[in-house]
């Protein structure tokens, strides 16, 4: 199991995912891009799962996008197809933010319904000092999350976000003492897991109905723009 570079496992009607490269601080490659979107998928029309939880292992939540995925040709494609997955997952999502957070790993979170951070947490997506872009949505979700000038700092100035100012500016949900994220966190993922099913889901469905469509939308733009910059530097 410490060989597997994304560990699952079921609590009753919850399936956590657990990111597992420690080493490489849970970067995502491009198989886990595959994996991940299959069991968002899947878990989409399994009747047996309410929710979803994903974690990492070890002092980071994931370091985001692992470099050697985006030498894979069709990896933008893969990319879209993983944010995809995010949008339209009918369910509720719920991240464990275990520590740093970078990248994809940062941009996916305003997907998730719930988000329950460590104290020894930051957020950072240095999208323009890598001469890149914002991906998963966030030049949508962004401002509309944190405001517009938060998200200024974040994806154009390449600000690393304290955990503290993270709550406080609503792109997590709550904040819990390092030593105390899994007690404090599962105490409230179980407190959710207990609410009418039927309720929950059509709320978020509710909810998210009318935006939806700009997120799918957002995500093919976001993605047509990497596609431009990487198609500019292979003629390089």
């Amino acid at each position: 199991m410490d060989n597997e570079t994304i560990i699952e496992s079921i609590k009753d009607n919850i399936k956590v995912v657990r990111l597992n490269k420690p080493r490489r601080k849970n970067a995502i490659d491009y198989p886990m891009y595959v994996q991940l979107t299959k069991i968002l998928n899947d878990a989409a029309t399994d009747n047996s799962i309410s929710i979803i939880v994903l974690t990492g292992t070890g002092d980071f939540y994931s370091s985001g996008n692992d470099l050697v995925a985006s030498r894979e040709a069709d990896f933008l494609q893969v990319l879209e197809e993983f944010i995809k997955a995010f949008i339209t997952f009918p369910k509720l999502l719920i991240a464990v933010v275990n520590g740093p957070a970078v990248g994809i790993a940062v941009t996916t979170l305003p997907l998730f319904d719930f988000v329950f951070a460590s104290e020894n947490a930051y957020f950072y997506t240095p999208f323009t000092k890598l001469n890149i872009v914002a991906e998963g949505c966030s030049s949508f979700t962004f401002p509309r999350l944190i405001g517009a000038r938060k998200a200024m700092e974040l994806l154009l100035l390449n600000y690393k976000m304290p955990a503290k100012e993270a709550l406080e500016c609503g792109l997590i949900s709550n904040l819990y003492k390092t030593e105390e994220l899994q007690q404090k966190a599962w105490e409230k993922i179980t407190e959710i897991s207990n609410l009418p099913e039927h309720s929950v889901i059509t709320t978020k469905s509710l909810m998210r109905r009318t935006y939806i469509e700009d997120l799918l939308k957002t995500n093919a733009i976001e993605i047509e723009e990497l596609r431009k910059i990487s198609n500019n530097a292979s003629k390089l």
